[in-house]
């Protein structure tokens, strides 16, 4: 067959690209003024803290000092230079060990991933491999079976039988990272250097309450004595969800030393992959992938959480990961319901809360994949989901008689907390359609924080998340999202609870704002990016008065920010060198609960262990200090942690008739020795 040319024709001008109705253009920026009038309203200059600001410009500017070279004469990529001297930052501030121990965490889980997720991107199979070991440690937490060398053991096992996977896994991933950043290389460069702005917090030691008098237990009490004794009498939270602070023990167990600020890395870059994959699959082009990655990285409670052990770093990771496998096309076979199981799993594994969030979207995610659902595949499905992630909600049941304590107990009746609900009153400030201005710019009411705590993302990005609601395309994701978003906000405004779901937002919001205006939404975007940045020290006090320099001036000496914030830890440290460990450890001040690092001998007088708070309550009445002698002797307190200026006259009575001797002061922070039975002071 002869195929005749076609005559010869004016050329075809390409197809004009649709023309945007002009409402939605001004609804997609209606966000701008709207924050503009919040910003002029609370008058947030008056909020600003510039020396953060100055300090994050200050590291932008050495960061891309120190990639130049590599960018002018090795011509890397600016993303890959400039990734460089954050990871090397990483390892200075948080120490090589603990880097060294969390690399070893991850190959473990990417091997492990990697039996049940193949031919999932590596990210993916990393998610699914920190929960797969992380759930399956957690069943073990009772036995004497957690010490460096079971871990290393595992660690050996898991790399050697995933050798031939692990490679090509790598090779792909540094193939795909080539092809994304030269998708838009200026984009990349940006997304990568808001990463490293929002690493830094990774480089603090831990030094926020809820870590230091809760999360640490767990991790100190495997290395310390190899198991986990589950002590609801003397921590209400020792069997709540535990398997964000299980990840957080594998690595300390490994190098003997605090992984946190390491493993926190490790999920932030693993969030920051699932915004980028999640963007991708609602169809976004690559500049619209990198600012979803930017924009997680400029929230302020992404540098504030990689500061601390709160779940809500890992659970951003899982939900996002989760989203994007609902999201894209109908999966064929069953690996990616598998994936989703786990994922889930890890979910509730971490709270309550994130297996909400993600529960809200599993009818969007059968209707999206009912084809493709077999009833035994489902079961299996959800089996696994439960084996991953109920181990907590089981010990709990058998040992206190409430799966969820000490949430619910006026239905349980767990005589291990009051026949109550449990909750905290100072996050009632109400639920309404203005929820969203005001946990914006009125973020005190919601947060531990200052106006502007929370970044800009919910004002700026409104019009667009009407739009995504509005249009076909994305009414049904955005809807689920909208649903994730709401349910943790219902019992309680904290607005904490809903970082996660605010993570998996973006993608969305950034790739319907690029849809609707692809030449301007770029700045709207990129401005958005820096206005967080500029607001971020008010998502939490330590930021505001110089945690990063401090530690970036000592070097990464943990010291230095201890005497500033937590001088129990330096206490702590002698005591570990010093006592021989047949006493407990008491926390003598309500408001400084910081012993969790001293394992099973840690107790408090605080909202953690409503029993002996109560008895040190009774213990104050009497003057003469008897009673707190009495107390010492039946709680076989031997060290105590105190505050000089907050110890009452019976306390320091009590301690007088119990013959405690001073061992040590650190800032306005001491340490005494009670001789209790067979032990000298």
């Amino acid at each position: 067959m002869i195929s005749i040319p076609s005559s010869p024709s004016t050329p075809s001008k390409p197809p004009l690209a649709p023309v945007t109705p002009r409402w939605q253009l001004a609804l997609l920026w209606a966000g701008v003024p709207l924050c503009a009038l919040g910003f002029f309203q609370y008058r947030l200059w008056e909020h600003w803290h510039s020396g953060r600001f100055g300090e994050l410009l200050v590291l932008a500017a050495l960061s891309a000092l120190l990639a130049w070279p590599l960018r002018r004469f090795a011509r890397w990529s600016w993303a890959a230079a400039l990734a460089l001297p954050w990871s090397l930052a990483l390892v200075l501030f948080a120490d090589p060990l603990p880097v060294a121990a969390t690399l070893v965490l991850a190959v473990s889980a990417l091997a492990l991933g990697g039996l049940l997720l193949g031919q999932e991107p590596l990210p993916l199979q990393l998610v699914a491999g920190l929960v797969l070991l992380g759930g399956s440690l957690a069943w073990l937490l009772p036995l004497p079976v957690h010490y460096v060398w079971s871990y290393l053991g595992l660690a050996i096992v898991l790399a050697a039988l995933a050798r031939n996977r692990i490679g090509p896994s790598l090779r792909n991933a540094r193939s795909l990272w080539r092809d994304a950043v030269a998708a838009h290389p200026r984009a990349a460069a940006l997304a990568v250097l808001a990463l490293g702005l929002a690493s830094t917090g990774c480089w603090l030691p831990t030094l926020q309450v809820d870590d230091l008098g809760y999360h640490l237990r767990l991790p100190w009490e495997l290395l310390q004595d190899g198991r986990y004794a589950m002590d609801a009498e003397t921590h209400i939270w020792a069997l709540a969800p535990w398997l964000g602070d299980v990840v957080q023990a594998f690595p300390q167990v490994i190098g003997g030393a605090e992984a946190r600020g390491p493993v926190n890395a490790l999920w932030i870059l693993l969030t920051a992959a699932g915004v980028w994959r999640l963007a991708a699959e609602l169809g976004g082009d690559a500049r619209a992938r990198w600012a979803s990655v930017a924009l997680y990285a400029s929230l302020p409670l992404t540098a504030v959480l990689a500061g601390s052990m709160q779940t809500e770093t890992p659970t951003a990771a899982l939900l996002v990961w989760l989203v994007a496998l609902i999201a894209r096309a109908p999966m064929q076979g069953s690996r990616g319901l598998y994936a989703g199981a786990v994922l889930l799993g890890g979910l509730l594994g971490l709270k309550l809360a994130a297996a909400a969030m993600a529960i809200v979207l599993l009818p969007w995610a059968l209707w999206r994949h009912r084809a493709a659902l077999r009833p035994s595949a489902a079961l299996l499905a959800g089996a696994l989901s439960l084996a991953v992630g109920t181990s907590s909600y089981v010990y709990a049941a058998v040992l206190t008689g409430n799966p969820f304590l000490p949430l619910f107990n006026a239905w349980f009746r767990s005589p291990y907390f009051a026949m109550a609900d449990f909750d905290d009153t100072r996050w009632h400030a109400g639920f309404d359609a203005w929820l969203p201005w005001h946990l914006t710019f009125d973020t005190g009411r919601y947060l531990e924080a200052f106006a502007g705590g929370g970044g800009f993302v919910l004002m700026v990005l409104a019009g667009a998340w009407i739009l995504a609601l509005v249009q076909r395309r994305t009414s049904a994701i955005a809807a689920a999202l909208a649903l994730s978003l709401i349910v943790p906000l219902i019992p309680m405004q904290y607005l904490r609870y809903v970082f996660p779901a605010c993570v998996a937002l973006l993608p969305l919001l950034a790739v319907t704002a690029a849809r609707v205006d692809p030449r301007r939404a770029g700045w709207m975007l990129a401005g958005l990016c820096v206005l967080n940045l500029v607001f971020q020290a008010n998502g939490h006090w330590m930021l505001r008065t110089g945690a990063i320099k401090e530690t970036v001036l000592a070097l990464g000496d943990d010291a230095a920010s201890f005497r500033h914030y937590a001088p129990e830890r330096i206490l702590l440290a002698r005591m570990r060198l010093a006592s021989p460990g047949t006493g407990n450890v008491l926390a003598l001040d309500a408001e400084v609960p910081h012993a969790a690092e001293t394992g099973v001998r840690a107790r408090t007088i605080s909202r953690y262990d409503p029993s002996l708070a109560a008895a040190a309550a009774l213990a104050d009445r009497d003057a003469t200090g008897a009673a707190w002698q009495s107390l010492f002797e039946r709680e076989r307190i031997g060290e105590v942690l105190l505050r000089k200026d907050t110890l009452n006259p019976a306390q320091r009575a009590g301690l007088q008739r119990a013959g405690a001797v001073m061992r040590g002061e650190q800032g306005p922070a001491q340490w005494w020795s009670i001789a209790t039975k067979g032990q000298r002071p």
